[in-house]
């Protein structure tokens, strides 16, 4: 079968441009998966998908996949939790340390990693951080420190395949604070260095104002709200904020905008 006959009977079986009977498409459909291995099949939609749209089939082809491709494989959605008072405490120390990793083309949730951090200039937490935090002083008593938890991450990232170089991924989070201020600062407090992956990463903020034309003054809520959504679980808990963050994800996916990295390169 050559390429352009591929891609005809591929267009036929996915448009509905063929009327077939119902035992006959499915048979057809049959021959076509045991002809075109899946990545070339992948291949063939995409031409196809180029080719029909050029001849004013965009919207049949539209129907095949509920939003456009991303640029990434795997977004990894992170939302810190740290000490806090008022007036501020110094240095902040990082108390929760959550990631959901998010499948690129479906915007799914694949895998989670999710630790409490003990704090150590600090060990105390202030009543004002567990009622802004919902964490109590026995969630972080006993946990692993920022060093062992960082290295936790590493071995989480490789056993998810996110280190491999053809794998591409970005961290994502709601606002700079926590990839510009809070870990890099705290790293260099404690004298612990900050792996690569950890230096690009897209604010939601942006990428909101971005397809919405406006700018999310209280974040979260003010996301949620414009796009129609139901807040998840309770606010400033950081693995309730990373599903809130992934919802939205979602959400302006599948509106048809796709993510880029805000940040600038260290």
């Amino acid at each position: 079968v050559s390429d352009a006959s591929g891609c005809s009977m591929i267009a036929l079986l996915h448009t509905g441009a063929a009327k077939f009977p119902p035992n006959l498409l499915s048979r057809s459909r049959q021959a076509v998966s045991l002809l075109f291995p899946a990545g070339v099949l992948e291949g063939f939609r995409s031409i196809v998908s180029r080719k029909l749209a050029s001849h004013g089939f965009g919207a049949s082809m539209a129907a095949m996949s509920s939003f456009p491709p991303q640029r990434y494989h795997y977004f990894l959605v992170l939302d810190f939790e740290a000490t806090c008072d008022k007036p501020q405490i110094h240095p902040q120390e990082i108390i929760e340390f959550p990631i959901l990793k998010l499948n690129g083309r479906t915007m799914e949730i694949e895998s989670t990693f999710h630790m409490y951090v003990q704090p150590v200039v600090h060990p105390q937490l202030t009543p004002f951080c567990t009622e802004l935090t919902g964490i109590i002083q026995g969630m972080v008593d006993g946990q692993p420190s920022l060093q062992q938890v960082l290295e936790r991450v590493d071995e989480w990232m490789a056993k998810e395949g996110l280190l491999d170089p053809s794998v591409k991924s970005i961290f994502v989070t709601c606002g700079d604070w926590d990839l510009k201020v809070m870990l890099p600062g705290q790293c260099q407090y404690l004298g612990l260095p900050v792996a690569d992956y950890f230096k690009q990463w897209i604010n939601l903020k942006k990428a909101y104002s971005f397809a919405m034309g406006s700018w999310p003054k209280n974040g979260l809520l003010d996301m949620n709200k414009g796009l129609n959504l139901q807040h998840i679980g309770r606010p400033h808990s950081g693995i309730d904020d990373c599903k809130n963050i992934a919802n939205i994800m979602k959400t302006l996916a599948h509106r048809g905008f796709i993510f880029k990295q805000t940040s600038k390169p260290f």
